[in-house]
């Protein structure tokens, strides 16, 4: 399941944010690729020490996101990488380490957080290959793509402007994809039904799947 999330932070915090990044040192991208991935990788990244209240910011606001808690069910989140985009950069096709950090976090999902606005850069979209064709994604200022790190993916050459965004990846209490699907349409279900006619023996017995359904899947 990929998902598209609006509004992660509001628009006069993402802005602030944005601009003390201006003020940041990067580095060459390549430093935190996979041997495999260090060839097709051509970005710039925040140097983490000098940017770490900025990325506690965001995870924070993350992990206060109502959508967000719904369809990652995060058990961990691996500190926020920021990643620029200049003319000519690109990150070809790769599926992400499946292991990352110490202790080692599973990358069930991946997200990536849009920190331009798309009027202001050419090209740069991102690229997950899947069954039914490639999917493009080019979100505007502050709105975030959540999708499975299993798939391959790339981001496309910038031929114009800045790309900035801010990535992480997610190990899930729900490892397999889909139970997760699973449990975020009953829950899903369950907030509109309760929204629509208040609580019911239908939404009791839907909570109740649903409480159950977490409980036999679920690896805290």
């Amino acid at each position: 399941m990929q998902l598209c999330l609006a509004d992660i932070l509001p628009a006069d915090r993402l802005t602030a944010l944005v601009d003390r990044l201006k003020t940041a040192r990067f580095i060459d991208g390549k430093a935190t690729a996979g041997w495999n991935a260090a060839g097709v990788k051509e970005n710039q990244q925040a140097y983490a020490p000098g940017v770490a209240q900025l990325a506690a910011e965001i995870e924070t606001a993350l992990r206060q996101h109502p959508v967000f808690a719904l369809a990652a069910r995060p058990k961990r989140l691996h500190p926020i990488l920021f990643a620029r985009y200049e003319p000519g950069m690109t990150y070809g096709y790769h599926v992400d380490d499946p292991l990352m950090g110490d202790p080692p976090l599973r990358t069930d999902l991946a997200l990536t957080l849009f920190l331009s606005d798309p009027e202001t850069y050419d090209g740069g979209d991102l690229i997950i290959d899947q069954p039914g064709g490639e999917q493009a994604y080019k979100l505007p200022f502050g709105a975030a793509v959540l999708y499975p790190a299993t798939t391959l993916h790339q981001v496309a050459p910038v031929t114009r402007g800045v790309r900035l965004v801010a990535i992480t990846w997610i190990q899930s209490l729900i490892r397999d994809p889909g139970r997760r699907e699973i449990l975020f349409d009953l829950d899903t279900a369950r907030r509109m039904l309760f929204a629509r006619d208040g609580k019911s023996r239908e939404f009791d017995l839907l909570s109740k799947s649903f409480a159950n359904l977490l409980r036999l899947w679920a690896e805290p």
